[in-house]
């Protein structure tokens, strides 16, 4: 038993709002049951607004700081060798989570600096072991006139606190295959290390499944008779209820938080294109497909079993988290987080945010504000070419879920409310330049 809660965070990569069974999908609909899953989403709270940034590398930076992409310079995936990633002036969840008292530790994809000074194990975890960009990387080596002079080969790595990351092995298709069983065995035994050491623990476990090339274990491969997207979506399924089991097994349950979620919006690569349900778009938009993402959370005793429309964003889990743990954020620039601690255990029946500004890298392409969607550039689907919109569009995103039909001229009150939350956030700039993407640490 420790003092402090653990902290279990799964993140799913590029899995869809529609895919889940609890979200509508599953077997009939997605070709693959996800059982594990929908009986965590029945022991907790299931978000249906759960919003995020447009792709991996915003998600995983809000995640991290608290902050918006725009203002951390993270806003958009790099090819290796180039500058990227959270300059070191940022302070990351882990950094809160060490400072609290927790072991820490990050299996899977980070995604948020490839050089020495920004791996994982540089900015707070104890212990990494992943990869340090994507999984589109597994594709390089057997690509056609692939040089390994003039693009870097892509590694799995490992690293601990105080000692350099190393590359363990080629991160290629084979490997690809693997890594979410090796990412769960690790965390496993992170999990139980800790408790012999009645240590409370912060595990972030950003899975490598949905991405493409969605290729399942070959446990999985053809499984469900639907393809290899579906058989990646059992394994996922599977990953993620061995996890439960561990925690179930250590009598962990009741002391421990887990939640699960995905950093953007469904896959749209054929053939292993995801869905939203009953939203429109992918991520790489401004679309609700985009925005809202599954979300679950678990404590028994402290988070009710629930589903609601409430507002959250990914950025409120950095103060949500560090609350729970006492954890100190930053006082120096803005975190544009709030605390979701007292909604999410039932204290307050409402979320603590009522909308935001979602960016793509630099632009504002939309303000979200209650069931209110104001649209500044309009690219229904991704590569359609976004285009600026003299006058904005604006949906109800009760009466009008796939964002269909422009209401502006009827609503424009709406913009009052809307506007100030753009004010605020410009003149927060204006006092706290945002740093410019590829910044020296």
């Amino acid at each position: 038993m420790t003092s402090k809660p653990n902290i279990v965070l799964i993140v799913a990569d590029n899995l869809g709002w529609g895919e889940l069974g609890c979200y509508g999908g599953g077997k009939l609909i997605r070709g693959a049951a996800t059982p594990r899953i929908d009986a965590l989403a029945r022991s907790g709270m299931r978000l249906l607004n759960y919003n995020v940034e447009s792709d991996c590398v915003p998600t995983r930076g809000a995640l991290m700081t608290g902050r918006h992409p725009i203002r951390t310079g993270a806003f958009q995936s790099i090819p290796p060798g180039l500058p990227q990633g959270l300059t070191r002036a940022e302070r990351t969840l882990a950094e809160v989570a060490s400072d609290a008292g927790y072991a820490t530790a990050h299996y899977g994809k980070w995604h948020l600096g490839d050089v020495p000074g920004r791996y994982p194990s540089d900015r707070g975890f104890d212990e990494w072991y992943g990869i340090p960009r994507t999984t589109d990387e597994t594709q390089f080596t057997t690509s056609i006139g692939f040089d390994p002079a003039v693009a870097e080969i892509p590694y799995i790595m490992a690293g601990k606190r105080g000692e350099p990351s190393i590359n363990v092995k080629v991160y290629d298709l084979a490997a690809r295959r693997t890594i979410d069983e090796e990412l769960v065995e690790k965390s496993k035994d992170f999990m139980r290390r800790n408790v012999r050491e009645s240590k409370p623990f912060f595990l972030y476990l950003p899975l490598v499944h949905l991405h493409f090339p969605t290729l399942p274990h070959e446990d999985f491969d053809g499984a469900s008779g639907m393809g290899e997207f579906a058989d990646s979506l059992a394994e996922m399924d599977f990953r993620v209820g061995q996890i439960i089991d561990e925690i179930d097994a250590l009598g962990l349950s009741e002391e421990t938080l887990v939640i699960f979620c995905s950093d953007n919006g469904p896959e749209f690569r054929p053939p292993y294109r995801g869905t939203a349900g009953p939203w429109s778009g992918t991520y790489h938009t401004a679309m609700e497909g985009s925005l809202r993402v599954p979300f679950i959370a678990r404590w028994p005793g402290r988070i009710p079993v629930d589903v609601n429309n409430q507002i959250v964003h990914v950025v409120d889990l950095m103060p949500t988290i560090a609350e729970l743990i006492g954890g100190r954020l930053r006082d120096d620039c803005p975190i544009d987080g709030v605390s979701q601690l007292d909604f999410l255990t039932g204290r307050k029946p409402v979320s603590n945010r009522e909308g935001f500004l979602f960016f793509i890298k630099d632009e504002l392409r939309a303000v979200k504000w209650r069931d209110w969607k104001l649209h500044y550039v309009w690219e229904p689907y991704v590569n359609a070419g976004a285009k600026k919109l003299e006058t904005p569009y604006l949906f109800h995103l009760i009466q009008d879920p796939k964002e269909e039909t422009d209401i502006l001229v009827r609503n424009t009150w709406v913009l009052g409310p809307m506007m100030k939350l753009v004010k605020a956030f410009k003149d927060s700039v204006k006092a706290f330049p945002n740093t410019p993407p590829g910044e020296p640490d």
